[in-house]
């Protein structure tokens, strides 16, 4: 191994050690220009970063010490070059396996895949929820997350927050639409009180989206601390990496924005672009091709003119204390996922993560509706809401074990679980003639909430046929709506 320790100590120095070489800046563009042709690499081999550095140069931090602008030695450079043109799977497609047979190479811990998504066994990967076009016209066209915020503001009556705040986690809070709902009305029933607030989320998109309502939030309700984390569901509540490797590597960004208009802080926070372009990135598990974080990312944010009353309420880096009065787990999984890797991956967690008295409100599709009703007549027989609340509480109380003597499963009956969501549309517009926009919204809302994957969907929409069959359904229930169920898991307030 060629790398040398001892020249890390500035970490934005980047130099060659090529004879005749010494300036700085020549340095950096040729480090620039390694790092291209590994970044390329890895995206047509389909191999994530670390797996690339283990094989190469036996290094599995290699590409991240170059990013962050460790020095290296020529022949160290030459040899990754070496290493790309003599692979094979260089020109490979994205997302094709990495396989090298070299048993004797240690392999460290892959943090564990983001859990919207299915393990291995489970048919073909994809993230769904990931595709930014159909969200945002889905987000748009339909009332879910209005009716969502609304059933999250429920619960406020029923947690009894103790000093030093009231503490909100969002498992996967997406564009940020339902969070800031639900602090509004946090604002008002807790008016006085201080917030810890932790979101969850692995796309960059949702974060931007997300940080961009937040400046009328700490404008209203200054005794905020907003945590925005990329962890996974296990991780995320106490902001602490599992593995020592991912904890050695966890960037931590506080920012304490100063002023007292939500213009300044809206400035402040438009500047965090090139720290969220940095370092929120999703690598690609080369064992499962599931996303998973590149680098374990913390952003805590905060007014700077209230750090004092805040200071027990900032989380400090090493970990912090979970104890959540409510979570909010709205979607957080795949419905067509393994049953038991939705208990014990993304619920199971979570629910250890309550204070006492805490509640945990869970919500998924449900189908029964007209929205299942189009991808039946596209696709007979298609059901992806293959697991209810009953058999969700059933393998979370399995996943949990002992710990869930202390804690409450209620399913509930369906008049309190059940709720509905419609698609926005005029009575005009559901006239004999329905125009071809709306067809397009309410067939997008029907396939997203569904979640049909692109493959199938290439092969449907060939022909016409899609806008018909959607066009009857509205029709037959004079406009689109869909169905969701939710259940609660409280701890004990002893």
């Amino acid at each position: 191994m060629e790398w040398d320790p001892k020249i890390l100590d500035s970490p934005l120095s980047i130099h060659f050690n090529r004879p005749g070489k010494t300036d700085s800046q020549d340095a950096r563009v040729e480090a620039d220009a390694l790092l291209r042709e590994i970044v390329e690499y890895c995206r047509r081999a389909g191999v994530a970063e670390s797996t690339f550095g283990r094989f190469a140069v036996n290094d599995g931090k290699f590409v991240n010490r170059l990013r962050e602008g460790g020095r290296i030695t020529t022949a160290t450079a030459e040899r990754v070059r070496n290493f790309i043109s003599r692979d094979p799977r260089a020109g490979a497609r994205p997302g094709r396996r990495f396989l090298i047979d070299t048993p004797s190479v240690a392999r460290e811990p892959a943090p564990p895949p983001d859990p919207q998504e299915p393990p291995a066994h489970v048919g073909r990967n994809f993230r769904f929820f990931d595709n930014r076009q159909k969200y945002q016209l889905f987000v748009s066209t339909c009332s879910e997350k209005s009716v969502v915020a609304q059933r999250v503001a429920m619960e406020l009556v029923n947690i009894h927050p103790t000093p030093p705040a009231v503490r909100v986690f969002d498992a996967g809070f997406g564009d940020g639409t339902v969070l800031v709902r639900v602090m509004r009305a946090m604002h008002k029933r807790f008016a006085t009180m201080p917030f810890y607030v932790v979101g969850k989320e692995i796309s960059v998109e949702h974060v931007r989206m997300t940080l961009e309502r937040m400046a009328d939030r700490f404008f209203e309700h200054p005794a905020t601390v907003l945590v925005l984390t990329n962890l996974n569901y296990t991780e995320a509540p106490s902001l602490a990496p599992a593995s020592m490797a991912a904890a050695t590597t966890l960037v931590w960004h506080e920012v304490a924005l100063a002023g007292a208009t939500s213009h300044e802080f809206e400035e402040q926070i438009a500047g965090l672009g090139p720290f969220l372009a940095e370092n929120w990135r999703v690598n690609i598990d080369p064992a499962t091709g599931n996303p998973v974080y590149a680098r374990p990312t913390v952003l805590v944010l905060y007014r700077d003119d209230h750090r004092f009353l805040l200071e027990s309420v900032i989380p400090k880096r090493g970990g912090s204390e979970a104890g959540f009065d409510l979570v909010i787990a709205s979607q957080p999984y795949r419905a067509r996922a393994d049953l038991r890797f939705k208990a014990s991956r993304v619920i199971a967690p979570l629910a250890r993560s309550l204070a006492p008295g805490g509640r945990l409100l869970a919500i998924h599709s449900r189908g029964d509706d007209p929205g299942l009703e189009i991808l039946q007549k596209m696709w007979p027989g298609e059901n992806p809401f293959v697991h209810d609340r009953h058999q969700m509480l059933k393998a979370v109380k399995d996943a949990l074990g002992p710990a869930a003597r202390n804690l409450n499963f209620n399913a509930y009956s369906d008049a309190r679980s059940l709720f509905r969501f419609d698609m926005h549309a005029l009575p005009t517009e559901l006239s004999a003639s329905i125009g071809t926009s709306m067809l397009f919204a309410a067939w997008n809302a029907a396939i997203y909430v569904g979640q049909i994957d692109d493959a199938r969907l290439e092969s449907a929409m060939g022909d016409r046929r899609y806008l018909e069959v959607t066009g009857e359904v509205l029709r037959k229930h004079n406009g689109l709506w869909f169905q969701d169920e939710s259940y609660i898991i409280s701890r004990h307030r002893d």
